[in-house]
């Protein structure tokens, strides 16, 4: 059983994460299921209720039994490794309030595993996906409106939140569009003259009635577009033009971000543009344009 009072502290703890770093709804409600899992383990792990003097004390052991346990539930290297950075991040706030060393648990290594890179269309399946939106509905103007989301997508690396937040404040779309990402950090994307054509063809042709302040894309019925329907629209393409399982709307801003670095693109630029906190993760894309540069050599070198 956990006690009020550490239950106190991981709410205590989520607000400050809401409030101090932007943490988004979904983030918190992982950290929340992340760090309750392991205080209701700890709880039963200790034989008592779990209060804060208990928390001071877990030492590596009750890690090690934590992660064992987690690991026979099937849980896999990566997903534990994401539990156990919400655990540190908790033992810091923690920590600092309390005014307690929580060397055990910071020490406590992660599994090891390998990241995944992210896997972009080429340049002729990202075209390929965008245009067949176009005649993918029935209705002329759910292909624009589809043709508009991707576009974005692809033309200025945004996340489909973000092309499903704008507004018909924002058209027509300026030159520099001012995003709110991931964290609430801000950042300046470009547009291209196709995603600001693709979009003002959609406005044009959409049976709503697209209020100053209300959102821009709608869905069938009217009311704002949900991103399932990006998605689901973007499976029966990728069906028809026979791509992978991976080519999902998220895979065109990797396209659009590998496709910058492949034509000399400065990775803190890139890193800008797709709103990134940290150039680590814009990184991956220098592996995944080594891996295709590599596997060009051995497939066109005469020597290989």
């Amino acid at each position: 059983m956990i006690s009020p009072a550490a239950r106190d502290a991981l709410e205590s703890w989520l607000a400050s994460m809401r409030a101090l770093r932007g943490a988004s709804d979904n983030t918190l409600s992982a950290y929340n299921r992340d760090v309750t899992g392991f205080l209701a383990f700890m709880s039963v792990h200790l034989g008592q209720s779990l209060g804060l003097s208990r928390l001071v004390g877990v030492n590596i052991r009750d890690m090690r039994a934590w992660m064992a346990a987690e690991r026979e539930q099937g849980v896999s290297s990566r997903s534990l490794a994401r539990k156990l950075s919400a655990v540190k991040s908790f033992y810091r706030w923690l920590s600092d309030r309390e005014g307690f060393e929580p060397t055990a648990v910071l020490s406590t290594r992660a599994p090891k595993f390998q990241k995944k890179l992210p896997r972009p269309l080429d340049k002729d399946a990202a075209r390929a996906v965008i245009d067949l939106a176009e005649v993918q509905s029935d209705k002329d103007w759910v292909g624009a409106r589809d043709v508009a989301v991707l576009t974005l997508l692809y033309g200025c690396g945004l996340r489909i939140s973000e092309a499903l937040g704008l507004t018909r404040d924002d058209v027509p779309l300026a030159d520099v569009l001012r995003i709110i990402g991931k964290g609430g950090r801000e950042r300046l994307v470009p547009v291209l003259p196709v995603a600001r054509a693709a979009v003002e063809r959609y406005c044009v042709i959409c049976p709503w009635d697209l209020e100053d302040d209300a959102p821009l894309f709608r869905g069938v019925r009217g009311g704002a577009l949900n991103a399932r329907a990006i998605q689901d629209a973007t499976a029966k393409i990728r069906l028809q033009l026979g791509l992978p399982s991976s080519a999902t709307p998220h895979a065109l801003r990797h396209s659009f971000a590998t496709h910058l670095l492949a034509a000399g693109g400065d990775l803190r630029a890139i890193q800008e543009l797709l709103g990134h906190a940290s150039l680590s993760t814009t990184q991956t894309y220098t592996a995944v344009d080594t891996t295709h540069l590599l596997d060009v050599y051995k497939r066109a070198h005469p020597r290989s």
